[in-house]
């Protein structure tokens, strides 16, 4: 069974660095075997639909240095296999926090890019709900400004590995950080979340 560490802290410097030697398995990777841990970490999260993969990436991360400064070793399990197992673990937590709790836009049929609705009723029912929350959700975004309705689009269009190149690309066009254009995007996301809510009377 896995334990991590709750401290509200980063790791330190001595720990980062025992960390990034634990992570290269005795080949020195210059921070490289870091990175890919971390791309694959906020991939993992962000297929979740979490609001923050990068946050949440980061706080996996920092949550196995600190634990492995603890214990000075991990036994019996490859690297990335802990990263994962802490990441689950996160993901758990996160899923009990309020906040996660929000419906994602992705649950919405998103103009030419929409992904199926899943509601438990008939063909018919889930065809005509489907029509109308696209209807709500065009309207709605009709009445967010223009470089809001952008954003917003293409911080959601693509899959997977696609949609995380394409947010980045959209930060550096716009000058933000990954963090601040997920604030951005997500704070967008509710406005719109509320819109449409009370467009479909639910």
């Amino acid at each position: 069974m896995v334990t991590v560490s709750q401290k509200d802290s980063s790791p330190t410097p001595g720990a980062f660095r025992l960390f990034l030697r634990w992570l290269d398995e005795g080949v020195e990777s210059n921070g490289q075997k870091y990175l890919e841990m971390r791309r694959r970490l906020v991939y993992y999260f962000d297929r979740k639909n979490c609001l923050s993969p990068d946050d949440l990436a980061d706080e996996t991360l920092s949550r196995v240095a600190r634990r492995l400064a603890e214990e000075s070793e991990i036994r019996d399990v490859t690297p990335a296999h802990y990263c994962y197992l802490v990441a689950r673990l996160v993901f758990l937590e996160y899923q009990r926090h309020p906040s996660s709790k929000q419906v994602s836009i992705q649950a919405l049929p998103l103009l030419e890019d929409a992904l199926p609705g899943t509601p438990a009723i008939s063909e018919s029912e889930a065809r005509e709900a489907e029509v109308k929350r696209l209807r709500c959700l065009e309207s709605c975004l009709r009445k967010l400004p223009s470089e809001h309705q952008e954003l917003i689009l293409e911080y959601y269009r693509g899959e997977r590995g696609a949609k995380i190149d394409r947010r980045r690309t959209l930060a550096s066009r716009l000058g933000l950080t990954s963090n601040a254009l997920s604030i951005r995007a997500c704070r967008i996301r509710e406005k719109l979340e509320t819109c449409v809510k009370a467009c479909c009377g639910s």
